[in-house]
């Protein structure tokens, strides 16, 4: 199942502190009277080395989906290198408190397009708009290069219109639900989405130790025309935590679990999200298990120099689905991938890295494949 539309909604930032936030960190703010305007963003250079086969998307992340499984030809050596990562932001504070932020990059896989991340509106803890989803937490995620980043890092890596709610370190949000589009149902034409998706976090912190868990319920639904309809609940939920072990060390992590609700288990399909349900020989839907974990350290080197190393994966439970005949064999039952970088700041917003990667898939009939690559991002950030 090619996810072409969840591919592009739920693209991430390839590194979390030094490569996202730095970018906000270091705003121009511009002189806008009462209102507390700032303008930031970064230019970003990625390039990659597809060691065994060219496997490389928008940003120059790895694609799961494009590794060859089973005993296929693949030629090597590929190299490839874009700035459709770089980004554009705003953001505006009015006297009231009211805050308003409109952000763009470039990532449409190789097209130089606009694209809208984030667009919304906050005031007293209500937000309107489309901004991360409630279900994703950044604490456990460990500082990968790779656009797309690891498997199975925490909740939906990716924005979504929703509205929300934060009170303290509690927040509880109404979302659209990222299956729209997907072809979340194994073999049922007519999938629909009739509900929002319901959920709520928690994330708090003390001193070197930083913690977050979140759940969420959904509808998996479908209608079609020859008169077959079904719907199930699904439901996801993780916990991510990082703890700083000294000035030097910080590992972190997180584990996800979900039945019925695949999408929120990051690159558990092909690529990004896979089958949440099958209709049986009935037209019951029955909905798929998915887990997913990731996790990582850090080692700071000084100057602004570190290591950083990562492992994730996603694993799907297909077993009954292919015994039913609703599920090909040939679909994606696992997905992990390690990486290893060196990142640097050679000055004060400017940000360098260059990483070793190697993802690895496999079906649930067992064919496998993997692939190794290289990559050097260097992003300015303002």
């Amino acid at each position: 199942m090619k996810c072409s539309k969840l591919s592009i909604a739920i693209r991430t930032s390839a590194t979390l502190a030094a490569f996202c936030i730095a970018g906000h960190a270091s705003a121009v703010e511009l002189n806008t009277g009462n209102y507390k305007t700032s303008l930031y963003g970064f230019a970003r250079f990625a390039a990659a080395i597809d060691l065994d086969e060219d496997i490389s998307a928008g940003g120059r992340a790895g694609d799961f989906s494009k590794i060859t499984v089973g005993n296929g030809e693949t030629s090597d050596g590929h190299f490839g290198a874009d700035a459709t990562g770089s980004r554009l932001g705003v953001v505006v504070t009015s006297p009231e408190e009211v805050t308003v932020r409109i952000e763009m990059d470039f990532d449409r896989d190789g097209t130089i397009t606009p694209r809208l991340r984030r667009a919304y509106g906050e005031y007293k803890g209500v937000l309107l708009g489309q901004e991360w989803s409630n279900f994703h937490s950044f604490v456990g995620n460990p500082s990968i290069l790779d656009w797309d980043s690891l498997p199975g890092r925490a909740g939906l890596q990716g924005r979504i219109a929703q509205a929300r709610y934060t009170t303290g370190s509690l927040s509880f949000s109404v979302e659209d639900d990222t299956s729209r589009g997907s072809d979340n149902i194994a073999n049922a034409a007519g999938d629909k989405v009739g509900l929002p998706v319901f959920t709520a976090r928690l994330e708090d912190g003390s001193g070197g130790m930083k913690y977050s868990a979140a759940a969420l319920v959904k509808q998996v639904s479908y209608d079609n025309a020859a008169g077959n309809d079904d719907s199930a609940i699904g439901f996801a939920a993780f916990l991510a935590g990082s703890v700083a072990l000294s000035d030097m060390i910080s590992v972190m992590g997180s584990a996800s679990f979900s039945d019925g609700a695949a999408n929120y288990i990051y690159r558990s399909g092909e690529n990004f999200g896979g089958f949440e349900a099958y209709a049986d020989a009935n037209g019951d839907l029955e909905t798929i298990a998915a887990y997913g974990a990731n996790i990582g350290a850090k080692v700071s080197l000084g100057d602004g120099r570190s290591i950083n190393i990562g492992y994730g994966m996603t694993m799907k439970d297909l077993d009954d689905g292919v015994e039913d005949a609703a599920i090909p064999a040939t679909s994606v039952e696992t997905n992990s991938m390690l990486a290893i970088n060196y990142q640097w700041m050679p000055v004060k917003s400017v940000n360098m890295g260059v990483e070793f990667a190697r993802l690895s898939t496999e079906n649930q009939n067992d064919d496998d494949g993997d692939a190794n690559r290289i990559m050097f991002v260097g992003q300015y950030n303002f």
